[in-house]
C-alpha cells in the first residue's frame, strides 16, 4: 500500500478516536453544547478529509494518465464549513459556535500533528 494511503488511514483513525472522546464528553460532561459543537465540526471535518482523499486519488490517477483535473474541491470544503456555521447559528442552544469552528479545523490539525510525529520517527 502506498505511503499516502497509510497516512490517510492513520489520520482517519486519529479523527475517529477524537470523535469518540467528544461523544463521551457530550454524554458525561456538563459542557454538552461545547462537545456537541466539537462533534458537529469534527464530523464535517472528517467528511472534508474524506473528500480531499477522494479528490487526491482522482488527481493522482489523472496525472498518471496525463489528463487534466477540474478542481480539488475547494468550493465543496467551503460550503461544508458554511453549512456547519449555519447549523450552529440556527441552533445555538445545541451547538457552541466556536467549538464547531474548532471541530472544522480538527482535520487540518491532525494532518499537521501526524506530519511532525512521522518526521520525528524518521530521525
Amino acid at each position: 500500500m502506498p505511503e499516502l494511503e497509510l497516512m490517510f488511514i492513520r489520520q482517519r483513525k486519529y479523527m475517529l478516536f477524537l470523535l469518540a472522546i467528544y461523544v463521551l464528553g457530550a454524554g458525561f460532561s456538563s459542557y454538552q453544547t461545547i462537545f456537541l459543537g466539537l462533534i458537529l465540526g469534527t464530523t464535517l471535518s472528517l467528511f472534508i478529509f474524506w473528500s480531499m482523499v477522494k479528490k487526491h486519488r482522482k488527481f493522482t490517477k489523472a496525472a498518471d494518465e496525463g489528463k487534466k483535473v477540474k478542481s480539488l474541491g475547494t468550493l465543496t470544503r467551503m460550503s461544508i464549513a458554511a453549512l456547519a456555521t449555519v447549523i450552529a447559528m440556527k441552533y445555538p442552544e445545541q451547538f457552541h459556535l466556536i467549538s464547531v469552528v474548532i471541530g472544522l479545523m480538527t482535520g487540518y490539525l491532525v494532518i499537521m500533528i501526524d506530519f511532525f510525529i512521522q518526521k520525528l520517527r524518521q530521525k
